[in-house]
């Protein structure tokens, strides 16, 4: 009976639930400012990506690549961008409206922080964030995702286990 092999849609779908997950419960417990807790989510879906990628080498009885194993990883991360995305829009749109007054009030107290800013600059990247917020939110995103994906991906692909000899004829 052949071993059948997670598809990384699966993976990154669950590493994407978990992600979500998160950010709604940093939401609903009002936990923006703790920057440790992005931390932690990165952590998790840097590790997701690991262990998918050693999950998809042994599914393979080892039988991979360096490359099969970085493809798999940043296929993956690929499927995370796309829900990561689509959650986005829907969260700043419909589902949560008020985060974003949320996210524009840290910002807001991040630039009083700063003796170089007056109140006339802060009110104008005030203006400016709130206008192009939600394009900045999606490509911030595809970015960290896809940096953090290509960063997953190259670890798992190292970590990995693999066939001895590359070069070797398969049959």
């Amino acid at each position: 009976m052949e071993e059948q092999v997670t598809s990384h849609i699966i993976k990154g779908v669950i590493l994407s639930i978990v992600s979500i997950a998160f950010s709604v419960i940093v939401y609903v417990f009002n936990l923006y400012e703790m920057q440790s807790l992005s931390y932690l989510n990165y952590a998790i879906f840097l590790g997701g990506l690991i262990y998918g990628a050693i999950l998809y080498s042994n599914e393979n009885k080892n039988q991979v690549t360096f490359g099969n194993v970085f493809a798999h990883g940043f296929k993956t991360t690929s499927v995370i961008i796309v829900i990561t995305v689509l959650y986005t829009v829907l969260a700043f749109k419909f589902l949560f409206p008020d985060m974003l007054e949320k996210v524009l009030d840290i910002s807001r107290k991040q630039m009083m922080k700063n003796p170089k800013m007056n109140d006339e600059m802060i009110e104008q990247a005030m203006s400016m964030t709130k206008k192009y917020f939600l394009p900045f939110a999606i490509g911030g995103t595809i970015i960290a995702t896809g940096f953090l994906g290509l960063i997953g991906s190259l670890i798992g692909a190292a970590v990995a286990k693999k066939k001895t000899n590359p070069f070797e004829n398969q049959s």
